[in-house]
């Protein structure tokens, strides 16, 4: 299968996967703080970290997984375009300190999550 056809569907199952699991966080918790982007962005970290662990040093695989899996998929599902604008928003309506909380707490929080991912997959 072509290379882009594989971005590509993976791209539009990550994308629905975030759109649905954002959704279900959002209408029940609710809330100033987007904690639907913030839970897609620090588990598609652990999934990235995790999967490019496997498909690097456990598994001879061909090539187009890590098209379909990590470009594609993980790629579609994590949103960091989406994290800059609802820090923005959060900044524009006075709410420095969620957006502050958001920002870094995205950033540490995916950091650990790539690294955790990665190491559970190494001691497995």
């Amino acid at each position: 299968m072509d290379r882009y056809l594989l971005v590509m569907l993976g791209a539009a199952l990550g994308g629905a996967s975030r759109y649905a699991l954002t959704t279900v966080i959002t209408e029940k918790f609710g809330g100033n703080f987007p904690l639907g982007t913030f839970l897609v962005n620090i588990s598609g970290s652990f999934m990235i970290g995790a999967v490019m662990t496997i498909i690097s040093d456990r598994l001879e695989v061909h090539p187009n997984w890590r098209l379909l899996l990590v470009v594609g998929l993980l790629g579609g599902y994590t949103t960091f375009s989406s994290l800059e604008f609802e820090t923005l928003q959060a900044m524009r309506r006075g709410l420095s300190s969620i957006a502050l909380v958001y920002s870094v707490g995205s950033l540490i929080l995916g950091y650990v999550a790539v690294w955790l991912g990665m190491t559970i997959v190494s001691r497995t």
